[in-house]
């Protein structure tokens, strides 16, 4: 089994090669024979990574002790959907992974597009087996997962393995991973396109058009792998947070901000011929982000509770990097005149300029947060001294541009394209702008005194009532025109152009979770010792401690407090948070406790016992509007997929042709 799927990388590298060249050789020669033979490569590389995939997971699930990959990451005693998931929770696994999907979307690029865009496809072909090239090469030679354990130059076996990560033995751990990686992969997508593009001086917007739903897709999917990272660091390492500014956090985040913005501008390009310089450049940035958040993970240079070991690994992505993006500039600088605007900006106020600055204030939060995250590293190869930037510096930067970010997502829409009248801006802002100031008075009135936070809760009332008052205009009109009530209208409205308003609900999304963000600005904590029958209060809740047990099963030992609650007299019921020792690891992590409601999640954490082993350490947080953000998800979830569902309109004209064939057929036969 181990020599099949070392075999098989080491196949699927040698097709990989040659299908770089033969798309290259190919889309130069105009060679449909070399094209076809590249194409079937890219199958190939999927079947056969496919098959080392396969083999590494039957090796994890079958507790095959020989691979030192699976002695290191699994033991028998873990359930098997931690088994699977071992698959990515080391670096020669995850890396695995990486190439797996790349084939995958790879195979299914070149499959969908195989009779389209015939002059830019061999470049589109060839980029995306460079990527695959760099990442089979790390598989088969630098962290292959299929390294045997030997003694005396014999294959040997331990008893048991070491067991996953603790801290990765969570359902949300079996799905972030993958989740993060469909997104950093998939942007290599977009990427292949604007680079064939580049290459070919493709006329008109062909690779937007194509790349468009690609580049909605793995930016869902990105989005999911970040707020299920912060599900699992909130509902997993027992700090009662969800976001640190942790730098391994600060890369997934980076691609996500470009990628937004490409999302943004990419409309500009569609319409009006715009910011294609600010596209190619955008896109390419994503990619690259999403290489350096891979990079970051395994180097070793940050110190993170995400990371690997420290590893020489490094090396390989920033030669990497290095090469792509010297190519790409390279590409991008002498194919300015192709890249020319097709029109210039003809006003402050307007759409065109609500883009462009939604892109340079998100850019700006993407610069502050690179340079924050690689602060220390910076610091420490200039002075000798690592000088670490916290989440004070992070919160102080990008607090104000996520405002100014959530204001533009009110105004940005709601702006006319070339130029908004004044009376145009009365009439669609007034009265949002009147309700915002209203509610920022009464909650100052009512004690808040949180500058942030009255601004944050203001604004979100304003972007909410501007996105729903466009909702509410146009099912108006639908209405009144079909007999239907507001809901259904609405639902019509939504379906004939689904992108313009899939996109209002993820603004919705944004501004659920902003409610979600500012919350975090009342939390309240205590750190206490406390005996069986003791109570503690924190703000309206009031605890005991009712009684303290122990326990195992094979794959750990654990320590549970059971803990009335109580809530301005009214029992709550019981709370049980856990602290759990992993036999083969030799690690402890924390199984918290939280009661969520949409006002205030109430956190538990049994952080261990006093120093004389009588008393318990129990950390309590109360966290306002936290499950805020987790709904805010899921409507971005909603809101995205009906953005990448075709509009009724379109889809009706694109049926048009057929109908008219089908009646003039009919026609001729009643003739």
């Amino acid at each position: 089994m181990e020599n099949l799927g070392a075999l098989a990388i080491l196949l699927a590298f040698c097709l990989a090669v040659f299908a770089v060249i033969a798309s290259v050789a190919g889309g130069w020669k105009r060679n449909a024979f070399l094209i076809v033979s590249a194409r079937r490569a890219v199958y190939s590389i999927w079947l056969l990574v496919t098959v080392a995939s396969g083999v590494l997971v039957s090796s994890l699930l079958a507790s095959d002790f020989r691979f030192a990959y699976v002695a290191a990451h699994s033991n028998r005693a873990m359930p098997a959907l931690y088994k699977f998931a071992a698959w990515w929770g080391g670096q020669e696994g995850s890396l695995l992974l990486w190439s797996w999907l790349l084939a995958c979307y790879a195979a299914v690029v070149v499959f969908t597009n195989r009779r389209k865009h015939g002059g830019m496809m061999p470049y589109v072909t060839a980029t995306l087996m460079l990527t695959q090239c760099f990442f089979l090469i790390l598989n088969a030679f630098v962290a292959s997962p299929f390294r045997m354990l030997a003694l005396s130059r014999s294959i040997t076996a331990v008893s048991d393995g070491q067991g996953l990560n603790p801290l990765l033995q969570y359902p949300a751990m079996a799905i972030h991973p993958p989740m993060l990686y469909l997104g950093y992969v998939g942007f290599a997508v977009p990427f292949a396109f604007a680079i064939g593009s580049l290459i070919t001086r493709q006329p008109g917007d062909d690779w937007i058009h194509t790349t468009r739903r690609w580049s909605l897709v793995t930016w869902l999917f990105q989005s999911a792998g970040i707020v299920l990272g912060a599900a699992w660091a909130y509902a997993v390492l027992g700090w009662g947070g969800y976001w640190n500014w942790d730098p391994v956090e600060n890369a997934s985040f980076l691609p996500w901000i470009t990628a937004t913005a490409f999302l943004h501008s990419v409309m500009m390009q569609e319409k009006k011929g715009m910011m294609k310089v600010w596209n190619m450049v955008l896109v390419s940035g994503t990619f690259f982000l999403c290489i350096f958040g891979t990079f970051l993970t395994r180097s070793g240079i940050v110190s993170s509770v995400h990371a690997f070991a420290q590893s020489s690994i490094g090396q390989w992505f920033v030669g990497f990097l290095a090469i792509t993006i010297a190519g790409t500039v390279y590409l991008i600088l002498s194919r300015l005149d192709y890249l020319k605007t097709e029109a210039r900006l003809e006003s402050v106020l307007s759409r065109e300029s609500s883009f462009m600055f939604n892109n340079l204030i998100l850019l700006a939060a993407a610069f502050a947060i690179l340079w924050g995250t690689l602060f220390p590293v910076i610091s420490e190869a200039v002075t000798g001294e690592k000088i670490t930037v916290g989440a004070p510096f992070f919160n102080r930067v990008n607090v104000p541009i996520g405002l100014f970010l959530l204001f533009l997502t009110g105004v940005g829409p709601l702006f006319a394209w070339r130029r908004t009248s004044l009376e145009s801006l009365r009439r669609n802002f007034l009265w949002p702008a009147l309700a915002a100031v209203a509610l920022t008075i009464g909650l100052f009135a009512a004690g808040m005194r949180h500058p942030y936070a009255l601004m944050s809760f203001g604004l979100c009332l304003f972007v909410t009532w501007t996105v729903l008052a466009e909702f509410y205009k146009g099912a108006r009109a639908i209405g009144a025109k079909s007999g239907r009530n507001l809901a259904l209208a609405a639902v019509e409205l939504t379906r004939r152009n689904t992108r313009r308003y899939g996109g209002y609900i993820v603004h919705l999304a944004i501004v659920l979770m902003f409610v979600g963000f500012t919350g975090s600005a009342f939390n309240k904590d205590t750190t206490i010792e406390v005996k069986v029958g003791d109570r503690f209060a924190l703000g309206h809740y009031e605890m005991k401690v009712a009684d303290l047990r122990e326990g195992d099963n094979d794959n750990y030992t654990w320590d549970r407090a059971r803990i009335e609650v109580w809530k301005d007299g009214s029992a709550l019921g019981a709370m049980a948070p856990e602290r759990r020792f992993f036999k083969a690891s030799r690690q402890g992590t924390s199984e918290v406790a939280i009661r969520r409601r949409l006002n205030e999640d109430l956190y538990l954490n049994f952080a261990g016992m006093s120093d004389d082993n009588q008393r318990a350490v129990i950390q309590a947080f109360v966290f306002p509007l936290v499950s805020w953000i987790w709904t805010g998800f899921w409507m971005l979830v909603l809101g995205t997929l009906i953005c990448l569902v075709p509009s009724k309109a379109r889809f009706q004209y694109a049926r048009l042709p057929a109908v008219r064939v089908v009646q003039k057929n009919a026609a001729t036969i009643q003739k």
